[in-house]
């Protein structure tokens, strides 16, 4: 009947629409979702003809305040509490009702920099603010929507349509069930959607010992994160306030201990603690080596660079995505140090936009190191694949 939170995931990446489904106690209803940064606007008319509820908008408070949107209303008597803001339709828009123009009022909210100045209001487009602690904090297809759109990386904004029967009444699980199959749809519970999410966050501070280095002294904090069974550092320097430096260095065993030439990232641990030693901050070491695949696996990576592939090319054809890191543990060790706004040494746009996504706040400075000649064709690919700011 239900799927996994990890197939409705893949979807969601893929620009399809899911199902999600609260619980029989609560609204006992089903809305169609969509991540805003990866549907079409075929997906907006999808919801207004087969889906026939309201269409919104969920987003993140941070957005919310970007575009200039606040509450409907302040004293909602709404037993649900859903934070509807004032409708908006994109400045550009005619009637706005259409689903072109729906979609095109939804897309300008997943911008880089959302200005008020974009939107009129009133509008056709219903934003809803999400609790800041997603589908933990409250078990509404507003967080839900908003925490699966920061789970496949997207922008926080969602779209979702409550599903009528088509006598008008609200479509339950066994009508779901019916409507899932007809239209091909991957189906899952908010309830599952919140265990998931607890899986994933469930990172724990195990112990923390002081460690001499020759850049000084470090207060180093070892945690486990039990949804992967990975254990990461977090080498402190310093008094850490609530705005801090932060480097995230993701383990390379063959650059950081064994000094390889093939990439930077030896150079980039070394730089990172002489910063810390002398400005104060936080190096977390992740174990994500290869970039999530593993040493095995990189080294056989390693075998397709000597035979022509580069590093993103080697990655895919082992079957893998260019990139499978994510910074979700990150953030909760970050927030577990009393850390929730960070000065982030980087020159990868995914770090910044993971840390984002969960909520912590980010400035960025450049983290350059020397090249040589056996690294400037890696170099070159993470710039020109990856979007690496080098």
């Amino acid at each position: 009947m239900f799927d996994s939170i990890e197939a409705a995931l893949q979807d969601l990446k893929d620009g399809k629409l899911i199902i999600a489904v609260d619980d029989e106690n609560r609204e006992n209803e089903g809305d169609l979702i969509g991540i805003a940064e990866f549907i079409s606007e075929a997906e907006v008319n999808f919801m207004a003809t087969h889906g026939r509820g309201l269409i919104c908008a969920p987003i993140s408070a941070d957005i919310a305040e970007e575009a200039g949107l606040s509450l409907m209303i302040e004293d909602s008597s709404d037993p649900y509490k859903t934070a509807f803001t004032a409708s908006i339709d994109h400045k550009s828009s005619t009637t706005g009702i259409s689903a072109h123009e729906r979609f095109k009022t939804i897309q300008a909210l997943t911008g880089k920099t959302v200005n008020p100045t974009e939107f009129n209001q009133p509008g056709h487009v219903f934003p809803l603010i999400a609790k800041g602690g997603g589908v933990r904090e409250r078990m509404g297809h507003t967080e839900a929507s908003v925490e699966l759109a920061r789970l496949t990386g997207a922008s926080q904004v969602g779209v979702i349509c409550e599903i009528m029967n088509e006598d008008g009444t609200m479509a339950r699980v066994d009508d779901l069930v019916e409507y899932k199959g007809k239209h091909g749809l991957k189906m899952i519970t908010i309830e599952a959607l919140r265990k998931y999410v607890e899986r994933k966050r469930a990172v724990t501070l195990e112990t923390s010992i002081n460690m001499p280095t020759e850049y000084g002294t470090f207060k180093v904090y070892g945690f486990i994160d039990k949804g992967t069974g990975q254990e990461h550092l977090a080498l402190v320097h310093g008094e850490v306030g609530n705005k801090t430096n932060v480097r995230i260095h993701s383990e390379c065993l063959t650059g950081d201990v064994f000094r390889s030439l093939r990439c930077d990232c030896g150079a980039q641990l070394e730089k990172a603690m002489n910063i810390m030693s002398r400005e104060d901050g936080v190096i977390l070491y992740m174990r994500q080596e290869g970039r999530g695949i593993g040493l095995i696996n990189k080294m056989r990576a390693y075998e397709l660079i000597e035979d022509g592939y580069d590093t993103v090319s080697a990655n895919e054809h082992l079957g893998f995505d260019a990139d499978l890191r994510t910074y979700d543990a990150a953030a909760e060790m970050l927030r577990q140090l009393g850390i929730d706004h960070v000065t982030l040494f980087s020159n990868n746009p995914s770090k910044i936009k993971g840390l984002e996504a969960e909520g912590i706040k980010v400035q960025h400075k450049s983290h350059i190191v020397e090249s040589n000649l056996i690294n400037q064709d890696y170099l070159k690919t993470k710039k020109t694949k990856l979007g690496h700011m080098l």
